[in-house]
């Protein structure tokens, strides 16, 4: 446990992100995106939340899909590499989950499975340009026909593709990739699946059967110089500490390692127990905001691992004690995360295990 350092989760905003997501991409269906331990919120706490309201999870990898089940969920579950070697199939069976399909390696394995535990739910991953996973254009009719020749693979055959820049509003490349799917997947019998958090957004003719959002269902931006707000979305993390000390520091003296930042004046400079160890980023710039209590000041110095300096002269009441905000819904994650030189994403999923996790109703 921590220090002082917590991680709130807001579990009525997940519910709020997931019913604005089913009204923003309606008649489609929505499978929530529970990836990297829900984007660092906690998979089991994000899918109890949800367990009402989600028709179906998604998840990187089998361990996920067994984590979920054994919790008790029902929910139709999409594994969205597929299986990573022959007994993962078996596995998928027994669990009833739903495996993405990208390679002629799974094919092979997959000829191999059994019915009798049960005919296993596919999706073939189709490559339309983001060149990461899945099948060229060319080879999708004849893997959908090898698969629908399968005892062991179920005869509804999802088609699905992931987007290499959706969050660009009518942009070219994803404009192209929604042709190139539409193109190669014509006559072909199944669900499709084509939009992430953005394209729910920013391309309404991608949504198709089911859409896969993770950013959205946390409140995360997934627009350059947006935050999740200002689509309506609600943060689903808090991140907080507390001052550990205020100093006066005098006019010259240089702050932190390798003193990076210099005091231009005599001044009150806070410690807030926060560093690299809990998953604040080393990489924010001195000038990232935090609040202390509601005042907005700026961190100064290098982040080291337990500890954060800030520069309090915006905040002449602060106190040993007051509540520190590093991100949260009065401070998006997202401005942090650009004086870090990064994506929110990963700074939700990059929360350490000394952080104490705790949950909000409200």
């Amino acid at each position: 446990m921590s220090r002082t350092t917590v991680a709130t989760i807001h579990l009525g905003a997940l519910r709020h992100n997931l019913a604005l997501i089913q009204r923003t991409a309606a008649p489609a269906r929505v499978m929530a995106v529970v990836k990297a331990d829900a984007y660092g919120h906690g998979l089991e706490r994000v899918a109890r939340a949800l367990d009402e309201q989600a028709e179906a999870f998604a998840v990187a990898a089998l361990g996920d899909g067994l984590r979920l089940r054994a919790a008790g969920h029902r929910q139709r579950i999409a594994v969205l590499s597929g299986p990573d070697q022959p007994g993962d199939i078996a596995e998928m069976q027994r669990l009833g989950l739903e495996a993405a399909i990208h390679h002629e390696t799974q094919l092979a394995w997959l000829a191999e499975a059994s019915p009798r535990r049960g005919r296993l739910r596919v999706w073939i991953k189709i490559d339309s340009g983001m060149h990461r996973l899945g099948f060229a254009p060319e080879q999708v009719a004849a893997v959908h026909a090898r698969l629908a020749a399968m005892p062991g693979v179920d005869p509804q055959i999802g088609l699905l593709t992931h987007f290499a820049e959706s969050e660009v509003f009518d942009g070219a490349v994803t404009r192209a990739q929604i042709e190139r799917f539409n193109e190669v997947t014509a006559g072909l019998d199944g669900p499709r699946s084509l939009a992430n958090s953005a394209a729910v957004l920013g391309w309404p003719r991608a949504r198709a059967d089911w859409v896969r959002t993770g950013g959205l269902l946390y409140g995360l931006s997934v627009v350059d110089g947006k935050s999740g707000s200002d689509f309506g979305f609600r943060a689903a993390m808090t991140l907080s500490t507390r001052l550990i000390a205020i100093n006066r520091i005098r006019a010259g003296e240089r702050i932190g390692y390798n003193g990076t930042w210099t005091c231009p004046e005599d001044m009150p400079v806070g410690v807030a127990a926060i560093g690299y160890g809990d998953g604040y980023p080393r990489s924010a710039v001195a000038g990232t905001p935090v609040l202390v209590n509601d005042r907005r000041v700026p961190l100064i110095g290098r982040v080291s691992m337990d500890l954060i300096t800030l520069d309090l002269r915006d905040a002449p009441a602060a106190k040993v004690g007051d509540r520190v905000t590093l991100w949260g819904a009065q401070l998006p994650v997202e401005v942090v995360a650009a004086q870090a030189g990064t994506i929110s994403y990963d700074l939700t999923c990059g929360m350490t295990r000394r952080v104490l996790f705790v949950e909000d109703e409200g």
